[in-house]
């Protein structure tokens, strides 16, 4: 297929507008109505805004490639660099636009990128139309379609339709598979059909309103929706009973006298969990485990639980105002430790265990959450409201055993070991409820398309119907999705948020831990947790769903697919052992298996997900840690290898890959086990890369705050088939090459190139570094080291980032730079610092003279920039080295800022680029040691730095003496 194919650079192999990306991607993780992740929970998803520049990227050819093709190996004059350079500054300014939330419907702008797309697309066919397939590759009326393999929560194939492509989604977890369904599959079948239920055809606007995408289709999963939970309050609403504000509550609590007599939603009721009391005397008394008694700490409206004792027993009243700091504790001790309410005895975590397998775990009401007029009542419980949970009886649950040592479950250490465990009767008996009701509400639908004047044809969405019955299984799959998403936070596991005073839901993160007192909301209480409010929030996801060019979503697995056959890819493959979606998402699965089991049969087939071909190295499912990553290796090897054989020659490939924390805090650099294996996968494949790109893609809202030095959390790797021709090259030929390539890229890097290229931030420099070394290592067919064997991705690795500490400075600067990495800005003894600098080539004394050092009475320490000499002149410095003239840079650019900084740079011309080079290297330095207050001193001068050199050369010419006055 690859056969004299001629490949135009693609603009991701040369530059992006990474600031322009990362700014849009991080604010989209505070975006939430209409987008569509809100559609259904996915994990680790990727921002739409760099999934979009991505694959817009991938798609057009770099404005150099035409040169290039005919004038391969040779240097481009300055005017032919000059007009390229302009030229991607009219790209980034499309992908500016692109990436911008308020765009992702806005025609104008997406088409604007469509047409590029097609312009490249052109482009390229022209170049290929001898290609003896060129009939099937290249026809220029024709965009290749997209495809992603480990389509997971949707988002990349969903922008390759935005952006004009037929989309193609495959996966092998089935909830992934129905989620692609509902965004790129569904919704273009039925795309600009006004709704069918009555209520829409009998409106008054009904002959004249247009309906855009899929609103036509939302508006009938709106309207059947509402009508599920209608039904549903009638039948199981006597569960969920208001709580009459009594006189006698009101007795206690003056606040409750002006609700006296009335009847209040109920919007949650908190429950703790108990055991039996270890101690003897007290061994028949259920007693609480609560991390905490404080229900609210809203300013004017804080309320807690007290819990008074009698005797052995007990009760809970909720009290108002300010909780005392007891409450604040509950009857936590430490993580998984408590003690007994009424003896104070300790309860370990090991008695809390066995209690709970013993199935001698109960819950006790604790409170009640109330609407009122002015926002939340809390109230304490009554037997009355906790005897009408208790009399809660599901007639069916989704009794099956999920594996108790998947990542990141905790539940099944306390007993819990089916996925109806997690769920309280009431729960249960509330979601069996909807499911139900969605097949109920499947005939009706089908109905009311038939009075509408739609063909029923009997064939449903499985098989490719459009009619009547695809139409009705279409709005069923959107209620089931809806209810999905409603047990995220209407089960057992779901926490009461004191501040904001509301139910959480259980995912906040990929995992499912264990939590002592937990909050039950209101299915019907018209907040978070009310099915219509879940069905609501789906609902404007859909709405704005592109719903155009045709999409298609398949169960198929990575490894063994073959629908990338000729496909421009971008895929996000899984993170080695970093979620573990399988386990995870069986807690959606067993409440979608039920509802639509006849719409896709073969889809629903199994009992729970696939795990044994799931490429997530679990140690626990595979025999270890060493069996597991062997397992990964093979299978994300054999899942790239058929990425390398089937994508469209055309186009390069792009993966992402996510970093954890802990991945990124190496004093080697950026590695890790699961990077280094994954890199070695893709690499062992086939595939060599020829770029890297450093993009903070991660979705859910992080703990660190976004202004923080926080690393980019993923890396986009950009890659082409490797010709069968590769060479074989020795170590030591690997080092020139990388020593000729790395100091042009990291120059590239950190200054960019134009004036809209984004320079790489200090702390993605290790992972960008990464694509040019990598793809001087991954071109060849094996880098042999001295004793024949081939060298290791690991080693490779090593060198590459061993590069960014091995800058050429004066010998003081080498010094302080060592001493540094070794101290910081601690004192340290004179013979080691002595030691030191006869090492890097000069004194102790000398390196005093320069004035960056300390050294008296046997001690030696670096000078802080704070304390370097106010009347410091560069012009009259006798010994200058690098490091003093960055630290005075500091010194003076936070007391006079870019003005000022400029006139000292303009004063050390030839020191300016080893400063601005010694400036990231202590950035990383200070980062990876947790040196924040001294990582954002560099970090603040190196993305200052174009404006100090603006104006430096503003600056006159500097004068001995004169500098500063």
């Amino acid at each position: 297929m690859t056969a004299n194919v001629r490949t135009p650079k693609k603009l991701i192999e040369v530059a992006l507008p990474l600031d322009a990306i990362n700014e849009a991607a991080a604010r989209e993780k505070s975006i939430r109505h209409g987008h569509p992740s809100t559609l259904h929970l996915w994990w680790a998803r990727r921002p739409l805004a760099a999934a979009r520049a991505v694959i817009f990227a991938q798609m057009v050819n770099d404005p150099s490639w035409k040169w290039e093709l005919e004038h391969p190996g040779e240097i481009p004059p300055n005017n032919i660099k000059a007009s390229w350079a302009a030229s991607r500054n009219r790209l980034f300014a499309i992908i500016k636009d692109l990436v911008e939330w308020e765009n992702t419907t806005n025609e104008v702008v997406l088409e604007k990128a469509r047409a590029e797309i097609r312009k490249s697309w052109r482009e390229t066919c022209d170049l290929n139309k001898d290609h003896p397939q060129a009939a099937g590759l290249f026809n220029p009326e024709r965009l290749p379609a997209f495809h992603d393999p480990f389509a997971g929560g949707g988002a990349l194939p969903l922008e390759a339709q935005r952006l004009g492509l037929a989309s193609y989604a495959s996966d092998l977890n089935p909830v992934a598979v129905l989620i692609n369904k509902a965004t790129i599959e569904i919704p273009p079948k039925f795309a600009g059909r006004p709704p069918v239920n009555p209520e829409a055809r009998t409106s008054r606007d009904a002959w004249s309103k247009q309906w855009f995408r899929a609103q036509g289709l939302a508006e009938d999963v709106r309207y059947y929706g509402r009508w599920m939970r209608m039904v549903a309050q009638k039948r199981i609403g006597h569960l969920y009973p208001p709580v009459e504000i009594t006189s006698d509550m009101a007795k206690e609590r003056p606040d409750l006298r002006p609700l006296v007599g009335q009847q209040l939603t109920v919007i949650a009721w908190l429950w703790a969990r108990t055991v039996k009391s270890p101690n003897p005397a007290f061994r028949h008394v259920d007693v609480p485990l609560a991390s905490s008694f404080v229900l609210s700490t809203k300013t004017g409206a804080e309320a807690y639980v007290d819990p008074v004792i009698d005797k052995d027993t007990y009760h809970f009243a909720v009290r108002s105002g300010r909780a005392p700091s007891q409450a604040r504790e509950g009857t936590k001790f430490s993580r998984g430790n408590f003690r007994c309410l009424l003896s104070q005895a300790p309860i370990d975590g090991d008695y809390i265990k066995a209690e709970a397998k013993a199935g001698r775990m109960g819950e006790r009401l604790m409170a009640i959450v109330a609407e009122g007029r002015n926002g939340r009542i809390y109230l304490s419980p009554s037997s009355d409201q906790e005897n009408i949970a208790s009399a809660a009886h599901p007639d069916w649950k989704p009794d099956v055993e999920f594996f108790q040592q998947a990542l990141g479950f905790r539940v099944g250490n306390y007993g819990m070991t089916k996925w109806s465990d997690l769920f309280t009767a009431r729960q249960l008996v509330a979601l069996t409820t909807f499911t139900e009701l969605i097949a109920e509400v499947r005939k009706q639908i089908v109905a009311d398309a038939i009075a509408a004047g739609m063909i029923d044809d009997q064939t449903g969405l499985d098989k490719g119907g459009e009619g009547a019955s695809a139409y009705a299984e279409a709005v069923s799959v959107y209620l089931a999705i809806a209810l999905s998403r409603l047990t995220d936070i209407c089960n057992a596991l779901c926490r009461w948020e004191v501040t904001k005073t509301q139910v959480r839901n259980l995912f906040s993160r990929q995992a499912i831990p264990m939590l002592w007192d937990f909050a039950e909301n209101n299915v019907f209480g018209g907040a978070a947790g009310d099915y219509i409010i879940s069905l609501g929030n789906m609902v404007k996801a859909l709405e704005k769903l592109p719903a155009r060019d045709p999409g298609v979503s398949r169960q198929q697995d990575a490894q063994t697919q073959s629908i990338s056959a000729g496909k421009a890819i971008s895929t996000d493959p899984p993170y080695y052992d970093n979620i573990g979606y399988a386990d995870l998402s069986d807690f959606f699965y067993v409440w979608l298996r039920e509802p639509l089991r006849s719409i896709y049969p073969g889809l629903f087939a199994t009992v729970v997900t696939p795990k044994a071909e799931e490429l997530v190295a679990t140690p626990a499912r595979h025999g270890g840690s060493e069996a597991a990553e062997l397992f990964f290796l093979g299978g994300m090897t054999a899942a790239m290898q058929r990425l390398a054989e089937l994508a469209h020659p055309s186009t390069p490939v792009t993966i992402y890959y996510a970093f954890k924390q802990s991945e990124t805090e190496s004093d080697t650099g950026t590695s890790s086990t699961g990077w280094e294996t994954f890199l070695d996968a893709v690499i062992r494949s086939g595939l060599a890369l020829t770029g890297t790109w450093p993009m903070r893609t991660e979705l859910g809202n992080r703990m660190r705050g976004q202004d923080s030095n926080a690393l980019a959390s993923s890396i986009v790797m950009v890659c082409r088939p490797r010709p069968a021709t590769a060479e074989t090259v020795s170590r030591r030929a690997f080092l020139r090459e990388l020593n000729q390539v790395l100091p042009e890229a990291l120059d590239e890097m950190t200054r960019g190139s134009g004036d809209d290229r984004s320079p790489v931030a200090p702390v993605d420099l290790s992972q960008a570094i990464i694509g040019p070394g990598m793809a001087v290592f991954s071109k060849y067919a094996a880098v042999l080291e001295a004793d024949g064997t081939p060298m290791t991705v690991q080693a490779a690795l090593r060198l590459i980032n061993r590069f960014l500490a091995e800058d050429d400075f004066d010998h003081d600067s080498q010094f302080c730079l060592h001493w540094f990495e070794q101290y910081g800005w601690k004192e340290g003894r004179f013979g080691e610092a002595d030691t030191l600098a006869r090492a890097k080539g000069t004194s102790v004394d000398g390196v005093k003279q320069s004035g960056v050092i300390y050294a008296s009475g046997g001690i030696v320490r670096l000078l802080k920039w704070a304390e370097y000499p106010s009347d410091w002149d560069p012009v009259g410095d006798g010994r200058l080295p690098v490091w003093e003239a960055l630290h005075h840079l500091i010194r003076i650019f936070k007391s006079e800022g870019e003005s000022g900084a400029g006139n000292v740079l303009a004063a050390v011309a030839a020191k300016a680029e080893p400063a601005r080079q010694l400036a990231y290297r202590l950035y990383t330095l200070c980062e990876r040691a947790g040196w924040a207050e001294d990582a954002r001193a560099y970090n603040d001068i190196i993305t200052s730095w174009s404006a100090i050199e603006s104006a430096a050369a503003a600056a006159p010419k500097a004068q001995q003496g004169n500098l500063f006055g």
